[in-house]
C-alpha cells in the first residue's frame, strides 16, 4: 500500500498564505497528495479574548480561506487549528509530512528578499523540505 504524499500548509488569511495554499493544491494535484491547512493562534490575555473566542475566530478564518482557494479542487484538505506559536505548530505538523509550504511576507525591493519570522523559522528548522511562496505566485 502506498502512503499519500503529505503537504502541510500554513494559513493565516493573508494573500501570501492563500498563494501558498494555491501552490500546495497545484503540487498535491500533481503528486496525488493531500494537504493539511494549519492555522495557529497565540493571543496574549491583554487582548481580552477568551480562548474559545480566539479558537472560533481562527477556525472561521481558516474555513473561509480554504473555501476561497480550494472550493473547486479535488485535493483532500484537512483543516487544523492549533493554539500556540504558529512556527512551532507548523514544525510539529511537518514532523510527519513530506513538504511544508508557507507564504512569504516580502514587500518588494530589498526587503522582498526577507522572509517573515514564521517562514524564516520554518526554513531553518523544518524536518522536511520547505517551499516559500511569494504573493502573486501562480
Amino acid at each position: 500500500m502506498t502512503e499519500t504524499y503529505q503537504i502541510v500548509t500554513g494559513v493565516d488569511g493573508s494573500a501570501s498564505s492563500r498563494a501558498a495554499l494555491r501552490w500546495a493544491l497545484w503540487h498535491a494535484d500533481l503528486t496525488g497528495g493531500a494537504i493539511t491547512a494549519l492555522m495557529a493562534w497565540d493571543l496574549s490575555p491583554i487582548y481580552g479574548w477568551a480562548p474559545e473566542d480566539a479558537g472560533h475566530v481562527t477556525a472561521q478564518t481558516l474555513r473561509e480561506a480554504v473555501h476561497d482557494v480550494a472550493a473547486e479542487s479535488r485535493v483532500p484538505v484537512e483543516r487544523v487549528v492549533a493554539q500556540g506559536s504558529p512556527a512551532k505548530a507548523l514544525l510539529d505538523a511537518a514532523a510527519g509530512a513530506d513538504l511544508l509550504v508557507v507564504g512569504s511576507r516580502g514587500h518588494g525591493g530589498f526587503t522582498g528578499a526577507l522572509l517573515g519570522s514564521v517562514g524564516q523559522h520554518c526554513v531553518q528548522h523544518a524536518p522536511c523540505p520547505v517551499v516559500v511562496v511569494r504573493e502573486g505566485t501562480r
